[in-house]
């Protein structure tokens, strides 16, 4: 296998590792449009659905204590709902298709944090059950449930502090079902798994910094990651929308 591709792919691999660790969320934003630049998207879904369960566990054996379930099991069920359907849409659309929606989730995501539209706080829980279904089906196709997670928490206005580790057990209760699917789909493949172990390494250097920068992190940071996905987003949606016309 090319030496290049690989050092590429662990890079990649490490600074969306890193970004996750610091703030919680955003691996898959970073790293899926990036690797399917370089990779099938079918290799790429179920590699960063491995690493993103991985990274889960780590945060939250030191975390779990503030996990407050109760605030988001909604979200669970209606997502492990809509995860099949996204795992379906993954194996039956076109792959440039799958990249343009991608291109267009990672954009309007980005554009809507640098933006920080001033919307009233939700005081009721019936949403939860819309923005978790579409996060099911995002994450089963994508492994982007996190944006509609996310904005849901902005708008629920969660403590900071609880917001973190309550996103890592929702990533690690829905990340069981996707896996399994993706198992069941056959998409975890031996290339999979051996880019998944390579991996490894960086995953692990990127969540000791990422623990250690959280601690430092500026807000001014968000922008700059913000930036980069509308970049990547706008990328993403001109490739696709030439190869498609």
């Amino acid at each position: 296998m090319d030496s290049t591709l690989i050092i590429i792919i662990l890079c990649i691999v490490f600074i969306s590792t890193l970004v996750r660790s610091t703030f919680g969320f955003g691996d898959a934003l970073i790293a899926m449009p990036l690797l399917a630049l370089f990779i099938d998207i079918k290799i790429a879904t179920p590699l960063i659905a491995l690493i993103a369960f991985f990274i889960a566990i780590s945060i939250l054996i030191r975390n779990w204590q503030k996990v407050e379930i109760k605030s988001a099991w909604r979200l669970i069920v209606s997502s492990l709902i809509g995860i099949p359907i996204g795992l379906w849409y993954l194996d039956d659309i076109n792959e440039n298709v799958i990249k343009l929606v991608l291109g267009t989730i990672v954009f309007f995501f980005a554009i809507y944090n640098l933006v920080k539209p001033k919307l009233h706080q939700l005081k009721g829980e019936r949403l939860s059950w819309f923005f978790g279904f579409i996060a099911g089906i995002l994450g089963g196709a994508y492994n982007t449930n996190g944006p509609p997670i996310v904005i849901y928490s902005s708008l629920k206005k969660w403590n900071p502090e609880n917001f973190r580790a309550t996103l890592q057990g929702y990533f690690f209760t829905t990340g069981i079902l996707v896996i399994a699917g993706h198992g069941v789909a056959g998409n975890i493949t031996k290339e999979v798994l051996m880019y998944f172990i390579s991996s490894l390494p960086v995953v692990i250097l990127a969540i000791y910094l990422g623990r250690l920068s959280n601690k430092f992190i500026s807000l001014s940071f968000y922008k700059y990651i913000y930036i980069i996905l509308v970049i990547i987003g706008s990328l993403l949606i001109y490739n696709s929308i030439n190869i498609i016309s």
